[in-house]
């Protein structure tokens, strides 16, 4: 296992300098100055200079790459252009609720697509399987951005069961999580009915049967376990589909996370803001990959993680 997870570790490194290294030099292509944006275009030309010196933005492009990885060996991803404190400490106050929300998504895409899933399965062609199967594709084709207002006009403003926006408790975080976790049930809903559909025709689960093993038996301690084995690897390769859902789900309700931050500061040009922000999120993107090859590993006993 150390093994295992050391050689991921060093695989992922370069993954992260492309990143990086591909965002920095794209966000410094993009036309117009942070600091006329911070200063305002009116703002005399020695405090410019003077603002442009003070964040290194007068610099060579090289140098500034060069200095940025600098401080990020050293654990310091910057100063904030526009709220005037570390990106570290921004980030830190904000991916608690980016966690928190996500984490809330996937447990609601889980909860609706595992039993949907698996009745879909248990019947095969029959009107509830059509029916799931007609939902699971509305799920697909429905986008967050359209989701969340229709979720806030019928649960809050007309039927004012939940909040509207913003955060506090449990109620605020029903409606983003199932916009952000709604088109994830739909993809781990087909997921789940057919690696069923594949279990339920294998060997093991007739001589279970022909056994006299309860129905309720075979499904949970053979089938389903076996099962969700491809829905743990989709699982974790959506985190990115989570994650990108949370810029508009955060947005949307005004949810103080980061994504709400990331496009903040990319409309305001808050490079280190943003450059921070997308490191962390590939950090994390790869570490829910590892995540969830542990967890197949765990569900499955014969997979060895060398």
């Amino acid at each position: 296992m150390p093994r295992y997870f050391s050689f991921r570790v060093l695989y992922t490194l370069p993954v992260i300098w492309l990143v990086v290294s591909l965002v920095f030099l794209l966000i410094h292509l993009v036309p117009g100055d942070p600091i006329l944006q911070m200063l305002g275009e009116g703002a005399p030309v020695t405090d410019v200079q003077a603002a442009r010196h003070a964040y290194g933005l007068d610099l060579p492009l090289g140098r500034q790459y060069l200095n940025y990885w600098e401080g990020v060996l050293k654990g310091d991803l910057g100063p904030s252009l526009r709220f005037n404190q570390s990106v570290t400490r921004l980030i830190a106050q904000r991916y608690p609720y980016t966690l928190e929300l996500t984490l809330a998504a996937l447990l609601v895409a889980i909860l609706l697509s595992v039993p949907a899933g698996v009745r879909s399965a248990q019947r095969r062609n029959q009107w509830d399987d059509r029916a799931l199967s007609v939902v699971s594709l509305f799920g697909l084709s429905f986008p967050n951005f359209a989701l969340g207002p229709i979720l806030i006009l019928f649960f809050a403003i007309k039927l004012g069961w939940l909040p509207v926006s913003g955060s506090g408790g449990f109620a605020h975080m029903v409606l983003p999580a199932i916009t952000m976790g709604g088109a994830l049930a739909a993809i781990l809903t087909r997921m789940v009915r057919t690696s069923m559909l594949e279990e339920l025709g294998q060997d093991y689960i007739r001589t279970a049967r022909a056994k006299g093993a309860p129905e309720r038996i075979v499904l949970i301690h053979h089938a389903i376990r076996n099962a969700l084995l491809p829905m743990i690897t989709i699982a974790g390769l959506q985190i990115p589909t989570l994650l990108s859902g949370a810029l508009v789900t955060e947005t949307v309700f005004t949810w103080p996370g980061m994504g709400r931050l990331f496009l903040d500061s990319l409309s305001y040009r808050d490079y280190p803001v943003v450059m921070g922000i997308l490191m962390f999120s590939a950090v994390m993107v790869l570490v829910g990959n590892m995540l969830a090859d542990t967890l197949y590993a765990v569900c499955d006993p014969r997979i060895r993680l060398d």
